[in-house]
């Protein structure tokens, strides 16, 4: 029995940028001097937050149970023109594809970077002291500045691309037996339908494979989860449809997926597609034969394997990354 980690691709977040410290109203004393001039510092600025994409991370987990974020305050001044300690900044890391959401001003912002944290929350700038305030006219100025308040914003952040390669197919197509031989990843594998109920996520090198939940008949009005199984599927570049080859009618397990594309998203029926035929140990050469004339015939590529035959794995691994 393997854990099951839940993937979450989508978050509701709020960010709270720290506040600016208060700047310094002081004026200058000490044992020679009873009424000196001002001398009060500036508060520091209060942290900022950034969001930056990273390769390590496959998902939104690390916000699961995190309802707010919030920066550092910039500290108060001081006498003796001692300026408050700025707010640290904070960076949060999303995987590359996560889309943010301003959901006050509707602007939304693609993380593609993983070298330029970009800024989503300011913070408050620190308040004047008042030496500022000296004039030619007012030689002791007691007024001073409170800090600006950081900034605040609710934040919906969507997971727009969770693996570069999708496996997809009918219940029972021997996805999760293949990611496991492909990959190191350790998906739930079981003889029966909905073993998978989240995306299990795989490394081939440096190429992430995903695999999708079966879909079924129906899936594109609600379906068992059929919903939530195409919104992943939209998620990937390339797909890679698995069809079990002892299933008695593959061009029609075939269509059933497509039409389920077609009726929820017609433009995943554009996705660069391989169709993989599974299990041929469990058939005659003769079936195979005529299984792959009927998908080629149709104009498909085509490829088959067994996860008993280390030579199609092979071959398989190595067409992946050549596709990329």
């Amino acid at each position: 029995m393997y854990n099951r980690v839940m993937l979450i691709d989508n978050i509701r977040l709020i960010i709270k940028a720290g506040n600016g410290g208060k700047g310094s109203g002081h004026l200058f004393r000490n044992s020679q001097t009873a009424k000196g001039g001002p001398d009060g510092g500036d508060g520091g600025n209060g942290g900022s937050i950034y969001f930056q994409g990273s390769h390590n991370l496959s998902d939104l987990r690390i916000f699961r149970y995190m309802k707010k974020i919030v920066a550092e305050n910039g500290t108060n001044g001081k006498g003796q023109k001692m300026f408050g300690r700025n707010g640290s900044n904070l960076v949060s890391f999303v995987p590359l594809g996560t889309r943010i959401t301003d959901l006050s001003s509707g602007t939304i912002t693609e993380i593609t970077d993983t070298t330029t944290p970009m800024l989503f929350a300011k913070g408050g700038i620190g308040g004047r002291g008042n030496v500022i305030f000296k004039s030619s006219t007012n030689q002791t100025p007691i007024n001073f500045e409170s800090g600006g308040q950081g900034e605040i914003k609710e934040l919906f952040l969507e997971l727009r691309l969770i693996a570069e390669i999708g496996l997809i197919g009918l219940p029972n197509a021997g996805k999760s037996s293949l990611l496991k031989v492909l990959t190191k990843a350790t998906p739930a594998v079981g003889a029966y339908p909905f073993t998978t109920l989240d995306p299990t996520i795989g490394m081939l090198g440096t190429h992430s494979i995903a695999d999708i939940p079966g879909l079924i008949e129906g899936a594109s009005r609600g379906k068992g989860l059929g919903i939530d199984f195409l919104r992943h599927i939209e998620k990937t570049k390339i797909l890679v449809h698995c069809i079990d080859l002892t299933n008695p009618d593959s061009l029609k397990s075939y269509e059933t997926i497509r039409e389920e594309f077609r009726q929820f998203d017609p433009t995943l029926l554009d996705k660069m597609e391989y169709i993989l035929l599974t299990k041929t140990d469990l058939v005659d050469k003769e079936t195979i034969q005529r299984v792959t004339k009927l998908f080629t015939k149709a104009k498909k590529k085509v490829l088959t394997c067994s996860i008993y035959d280390p030579k199609s794995i092979e071959s398989l691994k190595k067409l992946l990354e050549k596709i990329y």
